[in-house]
């Protein structure tokens, strides 16, 4: 039987089967391409201080206590989380490596790169064009099809185990980051609610242009009743780092 497809043209893959499932150069390419413009637009939220994604809360929350860069407490925390998937039983592929070391470098470089805006609205300009970045790169290193962001993972992982709806669990995780991030002292404010109602309709609108069609007909290592062969919510796609 063919293997199902979503309406983006995302194929529920296990982590090898998405490198044996062709045009791997050109999905590499995209991969790195897509994290490096998300952690870039990151950058510009956290500069134009109007607050930030949920999980990015927490992680400003925990550097400023720390003392650490901002990108060295993106990585750690991407794989403190990514040590969360083993009691869930998710395996990572090359893409949430990717995911978990290249958004952390790339949010440093442009933080060290991009100027610090004073005026109302240049902050308002870094928050709009940083949030539609955002979910441009995150249509990116989705559509490469190489495997999930950790958040995403432990998302779900978290669906396929509780058998909760995708909205419950994912609202469920960044109420609990964004008041742990909040508590520690990170930035909750109206870019936070921007990002958290914007960023799903974008990636829903660029995905399909950017999803790289692969030519697979029947599933990839992974019986068809598995959790991992079923993609969760259906249609629906979520980005996280994602």
């Amino acid at each position: 039987m063919p293997r199902n497809r979503s309406s983006t043209g995302l194929l529920p893959l296990t982590p090898l089967g998405q490198l044996r499932a062709g045009r791997l150069p050109s999905r590499l390419t995209q991969l790195i391409v897509g994290l490096l413009i998300y952690g870039f637009s990151l950058s510009m939220m956290l500069q134009g201080a109007l607050g930030v994604a949920p999980w990015d809360v927490l992680h400003q929350g925990i550097a400023r206590n720390l003392h650490l860069s901002y990108g060295l407490v993106v990585i750690a925390v991407s794989f403190l989380v990514l040590g969360l998937w083993i009691p869930l039983r998710q395996w990572p592929g090359v893409g949430t490596i990717a995911n978990a070391v290249l958004v952390g470098v790339s949010v440093d470089i442009g933080l060290a790169l991009l100027p610090t805006p004073h005026l109302l609205a240049e902050r308002i300009g870094f928050l709009v064009i940083g949030i539609v970045l955002n979910g441009f790169a995150g249509a990116l290193y989705i559509g490469a099809q190489l495997g999930p962001g950790t958040r995403d993972g432990l998302m779900t992982g978290l669906v396929a185990r509780t058998g909760l709806p995708v909205w419950v669990v994912r609202t469920g995780i960044e109420v609990l980051v964004v008041i742990g991030g909040f508590l520690l002292g990170g930035d909750l404010w109206i870019g936070t609610v921007a990002y958290a109602v914007c960023i799903g309709p974008l990636v829903q609108l660029f995905l399909p242009w950017v999803t790289v069609r692969l030519a697979v007909a029947d599933p990839i290592d992974t019986p068809a009743d598995t959790p991992q062969a079923r993609p969760a919510g259906g249609d629906k796609t979520v980005c996280d780092r994602a």
